[in-house]
């Protein structure tokens, strides 16, 4: 028998159905720790790395920014723009196996705009009702036309989880998420890995090729990377600039690349609590003069070899919404020093937190010696990322070197960031102005009536500073040639739908 049994199992092997060929493990190194996994609550991009193969959304993106089905399959505006309705896939489970139709989007509609330590109120806030029409067909009353509300769809203010689990877990419902995705939760060890499986009853599931998905948060680039070579990761997020020359080298990987749609930029907190209150919390001329101390372009080729482009507001510079008349400022020390002076503040004191990568690390100190020369005294403060966010949001720091993995509507990289009382606005900055121009941006009918509010606040926001735009990243990943069907997406997430491992 067991001769028998040995013959089979070689037979089976040699057929490709052997434990080998059914249990496809994909490793995924992360440049950080993921906060919560709850979507209505998360603030991470490596957070919405998982997100994507946890949790499918109404809507998504193509490579080309184009708005496509998920688990929406169609939508109509009505003629006024004040009602979306869709229509849904149907057949599709949630993990725990509940049904996901018209009620569940009701349902995750409305936890994201109420639920406390919301971060998607702000995305959603035009929404003004939700209506089951049938099991498949619901409708989004708007208060205001939104045009940016498609495009908040796609990412986290779209996606939907478990009603059942999300009621009976509450506020612990990130440590055991249930949503529609691919792969479901299994386990999570903090600053080492978070693990799914495989979730058999998905309802695009020819599309899925691995059984397992390990994701690991390595925040030092080389380690991440010596770790692929090894053979420990299969895959890896945000590839240093530097390495990119020896990895592109070697035919046992691959580098894909694609220029991101957000940015890289200071917070500075300008009235969320005591910590504001500082010459450059409280006073516009010391940001403008910490802005004229900096050089975008020594920043980019220092740290990451000329690969990123210098930016100064939300979007980068080749975005149709970016507003030309107000170009990147060129350094100045002159004037820096004198709008010091002007505030009466002729060295400054800044704390800049800053996450521990080993790059934002090395941006950290180029800008703390260039703004040194005008006058300012720059502690730099490390801190691990998720960390990082919540101390933001309490207002527990001074100014904060963070980054916003863009989305494909203008209004998702500006509005929850600086419109008063939005939800990621961790510096309270707050002007009545820049609101009513941010809500006219919204409800515009063309993107050239949307861009001529952008203005309005890209100049106004330019002299007060909330957010000192540096630059604008690629995304650079980099996996093992033995892996295939990964495409590029700009909002640098990773689709799994498609990819196998030879």
């Amino acid at each position: 028998m067991r001769a028998r049994a040995g013959v089979l199992l070689a037979l089976l092997l040699a057929m490709g159905i052997g434990t080998a060929a059914a249990a496809q493990t994909l490793r995924i190194g992360l440049a950080e720790d993921p906060d919560i996994l709850d979507p209505t609550q998360g603030r991470t991009f490596v957070g919405r790395i998982v997100f994507a193969a946890l949790c499918d959304k109404l809507l998504d993106i193509s490579p080309t920014l184009k708005i496509v089905p998920q688990l929406a399959l169609d939508y109509q505006w009505a003629p006024d723009a004040r009602s979306v309705t869709f229509k849904l896939r149907h057949g599709v489970k949630f993990h725990d196996g509940e049904p996901f139709n018209a009620a569940a989007v009701k349902f995750n509609i409305e936890r994201h705009k109420t639920m406390a330590g919301s971060t998607r109120k702000g995305e959603l806030s035009a929404v003004s009702a939700v209506e089951v029409i049938d099991d498949y067909t619901v409708k989004f009353d708007l208060s205001t036309p939104d045009a940016p509300l498609l495009a908040q769809l796609t990412d986290r203010a779209g996606m939907m989880v478990s009603p059942k689990a999300a009621q009976a877990e509450g506020a612990n419902f990130g440590a055991h998420p249930v949503c529609s995705g691919p792969f479901k939760f299994t386990e999570r060890v903090a600053q080492d890995r978070i693990v799914l499986d495989r979730f058999a009853d998905y309802w695009d599931k020819g599309k899925i090729h691995f059984d397992k998905v390990i994701f690991q948060p390595i925040p030092d680039s080389t380690v991440r990377l010596s770790t692929l070579r090894s053979g420990g990761l299969d895959f890896i997020e945000r590839v240093a600039a530097p390495d990119l020359p020896t990895v592109r080298k070697d035919s046992n990987f691959k580098v894909a690349s694609i220029v991101e749609l957000g940015y890289q930029g200071i917070t500075f907190n300008v009235a969320n609590g005591e910590r504001a209150k500082t010459p450059i919390g409280e006073d516009p001329r010391v940001r403008q003069a910490f802005e004229l101390a900096i050089d975008r372009s020594v920043i980019t080729q220092v740290v990451y070899n000329g690969e990123f482009a210098p930016g100064n507001q939300w979007v980068p510079p080749n975005n149709p919404y970016y507003v030309k008349s107000l170009p990147v400022p060129k350094r100045d020390l002159a004037k820096a020093k004198a709008l010091l002076a002007a505030a009466g503040q002729p060295h400054p004191a800044v704390t800049l937190m800053v996450p521990n990568s080993p790059d934002l690390q090395q941006v950290g100190q180029v800008i703390q010696a260039m703004t040194k020369e005008a006058g300012f005294e720059v502690k730099l403060e490390a801190s691990e990322f998720a960390s990082a966010l919540q101390r933001a949001q309490k207002g527990d720091f001074q100014a904060f070197l963070v980054a916003w993995s863009g989305r494909s509507d203008p209004d998702g990289n500006i509005y929850n960031f600086v419109a008063c009382k939005a939800p990621l606005n961790d510096g309270h900055y707050c002007n009545a102005d820049v609101d009513k121009e941010l809500g006219l941006a919204r409800t515009a009918a063309s993107p050239v009536e949307r861009l001529k509010h952008y203005e309005q606040v890209a100049t106004i926001t330019e002299k007060e500073l909330p957010i000192i735009y540096l630059y604008h990243r690629q995304w650079f990943w980099a996996f093992t040639a033995k892996l295939t069907g990964f495409v590029e997406y700009p909002d640098g997430l990773v689709r799994l739908q498609g990819m196998t491992k030879g």
